[in-house]
């Protein structure tokens, strides 16, 4: 019973560490759930270079298949030799003439015995053009001559027919006028050329139904293949030169390859375990990466999450392209991921989770050397693009770039391994850039990452550090003087994070909202009183010192109330730690020496937990030390500076923050340096 509860208690104190584990399977999974089950093609090869394997054996039977080239040629000769197809409407010919005899005897107001004699003219006109045929019109016609023939469908019988054969309309009135004009009385003529207008119409139509049929038929007779290779029978030797013929072999293996699919493994699961082998090393390998090489990338499990999520939507992407439209892999943006990831976190990340995913994607990608080669100089290139650009024009930038990278390194690869860029390049640009067009989604997926995730990313801390930000403005307006002192210490804040290392927007963003309670009573603070009076003069000591405390608990009230990230609420949070109001404390014990608990008098805390933080407490209380000062000297400055950071140091406010005695004596060197500049601290010249 004993050991069954101490194994509960250690699942209940390491569940956060499961959840991770959890995490790195479940991704895993999904990744071999939905990995195509596709024989891979082992051997890399270029055209006109040695076979760099050992001697090729044909492991079975396969066709020789047609190149791209070929196919597209006898395509084309196949539908050259298809004629359109037309259609002689006899039915509708034998309607029309019936009602143009009945509308001729209404109309007809002659004499009677000259009816039938302009009768049998009428329908003997009217017969000549109809059994000959008038084409209607279509657009390529006007493309062809009159001696090009078609085919012509009449009675369920198929000829082969010239275009000039027929009638157009154009010709068909031409005809029309000079029968017309030999009658023997011109005053009937407008009778029976408007007769004639109105029931002759085109009999010859197109029909593009049995065009595309014959198309089809044409089409399918073709075959992409035009021989076989048996089991066995040699295909190349080691050191070899890649022929023609032996190319067009090789990509015909390949191909055969590429086509075996789950069913042709009915026998075996070889290609299963092979991949689940692979993956779960990558995945492993992954895992204790970002442990021991980024332990605090992995100390958040939010961190793993959304790593892991990007992971996913770029490789199961590639995987749904891979099966469906493997020649449009390069539309998948692979550096989209790279992109997003640093957006939230290092280089060093990135660049780790990049390569394992690109080797993923590359274990059943076609011509994967290529491919990875490909993607991944794109994908790091665009990581230094944006390592220190934190604008929305960047990411656009970035998207430029990228199409600009894949078009030089895919001219790059193609004229080393084939000797020029081939016929397809104008079609591999269109890929790549609708490639970088997908890229652009960069910004609007960061913003939603952002929220699912509970990020903040330096787009987020550009608008929150802008002075005309509605909190900001507040804090300006009503305690100008904390205002200014925020301002001093962001300055100050940025500077020393840039020689320390860390991130330089969080601590600028941080600083400028740390004070942020004080907007509540802004006149019970030093910074913000005018006159000569002093607020606290009508409070006792403990209550002047809960005054001053509850800054920092309005601050987060404050910061809550107008939505501002918790990344930023957490400077407001930890910038005094768990210090004493030092000024009342020792008001206090002057009024009452026997005070032991100063409980009343200290800050609640927590103290600073990141390098960020406890800078922001080192350079806070030494801004505001350095405006008391009477002398304003550099050893009056100096002391300053070492005396409130070792004092902080003695009462263990870093204890929990990853700052080191190294950063420390830099942020001291740093700080004597600025406070020297900010109070004109000058060289005293010889009298």
């Amino acid at each position: 019973m004993n050991k069954f509860k101490k194994i509960i208690e250690r699942i209940r104190h390491s569940y956060y560490d499961i959840f991770k584990v959890l995490a790195f399977v479940v991704a895993m999974f999904l990744v071999i759930w939905f990995m195509p089950r596709m024989a891979k093609f082992k051997y890399e090869y270029q055209k006109l270079r040695p076979w760099q394997h050992e001697t090729l054996y044909a492991p079975f039977d396969f066709p020789l298949y047609k190149s791209d080239e070929q196919l597209a040629e006898e395509r084309n000769a196949a539908l050259s030799g298809i004629d359109p197809i037309f259609v002689f409407n006899t039915k509708k010919t034998s309607e029309i003439r019936n009602v143009l005899l009945k509308d001729f005897e209404q109309q007809w107001t002659g004499p009677e015995e000259d009816m039938p004699y302009y009768r049998d003219m009428l329908m003997k006109l009217y017969d000549t053009i109809e059994n000959k045929g008038v084409i209607a019109h279509v657009d390529f016609i006007d493309n062809i001559g009159k001696n090009e023939t078609i085919d012509v469908v009449k009675d369920r019988v198929m000829k082969k027919r010239k275009i000039g054969e027929f009638y157009s309309i154009k010709t068909m009135h031409d005809t029309l006028s000079l029968y017309l004009s030999d009658i023997k009385d011109n005053k009937y003529i407008p009778l029976l050329n408007k007769l004639l207008i109105n029931s002759l119409h085109p009999n010859v139509e197109y029909s593009e139904d049995l065009s595309n049929k014959a198309k089809e038929q044409a089409l399918a007779s073709l075959s992409e293949t035009f021989g076989m290779v048996v089991k066995d029978e040699l295909i190349i030797s080691e050191g070899e030169i890649v022929t023609e013929d032996k190319y067009m072999i090789l990509t015909s293996l390949e191909k055969k390859y590429d086509s075996i699919t789950d069913n042709e493994y009915v026998h075996n699961n070889y290609l299963l375990y092979g991949q689940i082998i692979i993956v779960a090393f990558i995945f492993i390998l992954l895992f204790f990466m970002l442990k021991y090489l980024c332990p605090d990338v992995f100390e958040e499990l939010r961190n793993i999450n959304l790593i892991l999520v990007l992971m996913m939507l770029g490789i199961l992407s590639s995987f749904l392209v891979i099966k469906y439209l493997p020649n449009l892999i390069y539309v998948v943006p692979v550096a989209l991921l790279s992109i997003l990831l640093i957006t939230f976190f290092n280089a060093k990340v990135v660049i780790i989770v990049q390569v394992l995913t690109l080797t993923i994607i590359s274990l059943v990608v076609p011509n994967s050397f290529q491919y990875y080669i490909i993607q991944l100089f794109v994908s790091i290139a665009s990581i230094f693009l944006l390592l220190r650009r934190n604008t929305r024009s960047s990411y656009f930038l970035t998207s430029i770039l990228v199409f600009v990278m894949y078009v030089l390194i895919d001219i790059g690869v193609k004229l080393l391994y084939e000797g020029g860029v081939g016929s397809y390049f104008v079609s591999d640009m269109a890929v790549f850039l609708l490639n970088a067009v997908l890229t652009m989604l960069a910004l609007p997926l960061a913003f939603l990452f952002e929220r699912m995730f509970g990020f903040v990313t330096d787009l987020s801390l550009l608008e929150l550090s802008n002075t005309n930000s509605p909190l900001l403005r507040k804090l300006s307006s009503e305690a100008p003087g904390t205002f200014q002192h925020a301002l001093q210490v962001a300055n100050l804040c940025e500077e020393v994070i840039y020689m320390i290392g860390g991130n330089m927007l969080l601590v600028r963003t941080g600083a400028m909202y740390h004070d942020i309670g004080k907007i509540r009573y802004p006149y019970y603070f030093v910074e913000n009183q005018n006159g000569s009076y002093n607020p606290h003069e009508d409070l006792t000591n403990i209550e002047s010192a809960r005054m001053i405390i509850n800054h920092v608990i309005d601050g987060i009230e404050l910061c809550r109330k107008f939505h501002i990230p918790e990344q930023v609420i957490d400077f407001v949070r930890t910038h005094h730690g768990t210090r004493r109001t030092e000024y009342f404390y020792r008001k206090e014990k002057l009024n009452n020496p026997n005070l032991e608990d100063d409980s009343s008098f200290r800050y609640h805390g927590p103290v600073p937990f990141s390098k960020e933080t406890a800078v922001l407490m080192m350079v806070d209380s030494v801004e505001a030390a350095s405006r008391s000062l009477k002398d304003k000297n550099e050893q009056s400055i100096s002391d300053l500076v070492d005396n409130i950071i070792n004092a902080q140091i003695a009462d263990n406010q870093f204890a929990n923050s990853n700052i080191t005695f190294k950063d420390i004596t830099v942020v001291k060197k740093v700080l004597k340096k600025k406070l020297k500049s900010i109070y004109h601290i000058r060289i005293a010249y010889p009298d």
